[in-house]
């Protein structure tokens, strides 16, 4: 674990990765020397190791929700948990496991697989901005794309935006009930923005053992986060085919709430945070995923929070 706490220690807050950045790539340029690490303009990291048809992928993003790290910030490792603390403020803050926790498995399958490809993503926490822009060329050999970014302990996101993102074939072949996983909508996030760039291949997204994420209580139960590990092992040497999938129903650009094609993005994340927590009041949800709408204040979230929550028939929680 001393390589996933030196992760969490590095504060990489959205648009100001280069920390995590630079360390990934020091990281990997000395203990994978034969990886070839590219960059492009926007900062999106690209890693390749091995030469041949097809590639196993995982991706991950590099920011992180919460705005401060005080000085003195630890990562505390029990025989559970990991959380982040800070002894001079005596309090709880957030690791950032979402998606340091992505990162870290990505780098232990990098060093594990001879034959392998890696995309880490500026900016996911702000609209999925690097993978909006991510080379697309990169991911044309790919035989599927793994992205563990996901609270909890055993979803497996095979459906966001009510559009799936893989095959019958591939959930089928990933065997996830070996592991406790079973499949789940899911929200925004970076494969979801791949598939919208054209990319053709299964994509899944899953737990990886995060708690509280967004917030300065967030935890990661090892035990979990391990799970998660050895089920991306599974899918990497087991699924050796390409997983082609596109997709022919589901979302296509508007709500099935709504008869107008006005439909944007924001009401659908709205729509995805709600189902996937039943018990937040409007509250709640900004204060977790406020990072998720920078083109709104708190005011205007919480109205059309609300509005949504009546739209779609939706219990005010207490």
């Amino acid at each position: 674990m001393k390589l996933l706490k030196r992760l969490y220690e590095i504060h990489s807050p959205s648009r100001n990765e280069n920390r995590i950045r630079t360390f990934i790539k020091q990281h990997v340029s000395k203990n994978i020397p034969d990886a070839v690490i590219e960059q492009d303009a926007i900062g999106n990291l690209y890693i390749t190791r091995g030469i041949v048809e097809n590639y196993p992928c995982i991706v991950a993003h590099l920011d992180q929700v919460q705005k401060i790290h005080s000085r003195d910030f630890r990562a505390i490792e029990t025989r559970d948990i990991i959380f982040g603390y800070s002894p001079s403020k005596r309090q709880w803050e957030g690791l950032g496991a979402d998606d340091k926790n992505g990162i870290w498995i990505a780098l232990q399958c990098l060093a594990r697989y001879d034959v392998i490809k890696i995309a880490f993503f500026v900016g996911e926490e702000i609209g999925c901005v690097g993978s909006n822009a991510a080379n697309m060329t990169f991911f044309e050999n790919c035989r599927f794309v793994i992205q563990p970014d996901r609270r909890g302990y055993n979803d497996i996101i095979t459906q966001i935006s009510w559009e799936r993102i893989c095959s019958e074939e591939f959930l089928h072949d990933v065997e996830p009930e070996r592991f406790s996983y079973r499949p789940q909508a899911g929200m925004m996030t970076d494969v979801e923005a791949l598939r919208g760039n054209g990319l053709s291949v299964s994509c899944i997204n899953l737990s990886c053992g995060y708690y509280e994420p967004h917030t300065d209580n967030e935890f990661t139960v090892k035990e979990d986060l391990m799970n998660c590990l050895y089920f991306v092992r599974h899918i990497i040497e087991t699924c050796t085919k390409v997983y082609a999938y596109e997709s022919t129903e589901g979302y296509h650009g508007h709500s099935p709430y709504w008869d107008t094609d006005d439909y944007n993005g924001t009401e659908d994340m709205m729509f995805d945070i709600m189902m996937a927590n039943p018990d937040y009041t409007p509250e709640d949800a900004w204060e977790v995923y406020c990072m998720n709408f920078p083109e709104l204040t708190e005011t205007e979230f919480l109205e059309m929070y609300e509005e949504r929550m009546l739209a779609y028939g939706i219990e005010m929680p207490e």
